[in-house]
C-alpha cells in the first residue's frame, strides 16, 4: 500500500462539478488500496477576488489581516472535498494548516515552512481516512496564519510529502505534463515523459507556472518524484525525479 500526496490546483476544484470530479478520481485511488493527504488551492479565482475585496476597503492592508484573509479560500476548498468524498462514502477529514500541523517563519504573503508536526496527519491516516489539507497556508510558532505566496499550495503538498515520507507526490492542475513549450501558444509542442529536478528548477527559476521553485527545491532535497497530471484526464503526465 502507497502513501500518495495529491494537490489540486484552483482549476481543478473551481466549480461543485469539478469538486465531485476530483473526488470520484480520490476515491478511485483509495479503492486500490492506497493511503491519501490531497492538498487543495482555492476554488477558481477565489484569491483574486478576495484580494479585490481587501482592496476596496484597504489599499495597503495590513499584511497580517491579509493572510488571514487569504486563507479562507483553501478552507472553503477543502471543506467542500471533504464533503464530497464523505458523499461518496469515503471517509475524510479536511484540515487547516494548523491542524496539519504546518510551521512557518514570520514573513508574511511570503512565509517559508520551517517544520510540519504529522502527529495529528498519522493518526487520521492510521484510522484509513483520507486528508484534505488546506495548501498555501502555514502558521507561526505562535499560531499566527500565514501563506506561502502564489503557487504555495504546491509547495504544501511536497513539503508535506518530505515530512510523511511518502511514495508520490502528484500534482494535479488543468495541463496534462511538462512540455517542451507552453501548448497554449506552441500547438506542436511535445509533452515529456519525464525530466530532471535540476532542468524543471531552471524552467521554474525562468517563470515556468507548471510548478512552485520552492516545491521543486524541496523535492530535490528529499528525492521526492513528482507527477505532473491533469485532473481532467486519466493519462501518465510527466515525472520529475
Amino acid at each position: 500500500m502507497a502513501l500518495i500526496i495529491q494537490k489540486y490546483g484552483g482549476t481543478s476544484v473551481a466549480t461543485p462539478a469539478r469538486i465531485k470530479r476530483v473526488a470520484r478520481r480520490i476515491a478511485e485511488t483509495r479503492s486500490q488500496g492506497n493511503s491519501l493527504v490531497v492538498v487543495v488551492s482555492a476554488m477558481g479565482n477565489s484569491t483574486d477576488n478576495l484580494l479585490k475585496l481587501v482592496h476596496r476597503v484597504h489599499a495597503d492592508p495590513p499584511k497580517r489581516e491579509l493572510d488571514l484573509l487569504l486563507s479562507t479560500g483553501e478552507i472553503v476548498s477543502a471543506a467542500l472535498l471533504a464533503t464530497a468524498l464523505d458523499a461518496l462514502g469515503v471517509t475524510a477529514i479536511a484540515f487547516t494548516a494548523y491542524q496539519g500541523g504546518i510551521i512557518t517563519d514570520n514573513i508574511h504573503t511570503k512565509a517559508r515552512i520551517q517544520r510540519i508536526d504529522t502527529f495529528m496527519i498519522r493518526q487520521e491516516l492510521e484510522k484509513g481516512n483520507v486528508l484534505v489539507v488546506a495548501g498555501f497556508q502555514g502558521v507561526t510558532s505562535r499560531n499566527t496564519v500565514t501563506t506561502l505566496g502564489r503557487g504555495g499550495s504546491d509547495t504544501t503538498a511536497v513539503a508535506l510529502a518530505a515530512a510523511l515520507g511518502a511514495d508520490v507526490c502528484e500534482i494535479y492542475s488543468d495541463v496534462r505534463g511538462v512540455y517542451t513549450a507552453d501548448p497554449r501558444i506552441v500547438p506542436n509542442a511535445k509533452k515529456l515523459k519525464r525530466i530532471s529536478y535540476d532542468e524543471m528548477l531552471e524552467l521554474a527559476s525562468l517563470g515556468t507556472k507548471v510548478l512552485h521553485l520552492r516545491a521543486v527545491e524541496i523535492a530535490h532535497r528529499f528525492g521526492i518524484p513528482l507527477h505532473i497530471r491533469s485532473s481532467f484526464h486519466w493519462e501518465e503526465g510527466t515525472i520529475i525525479c
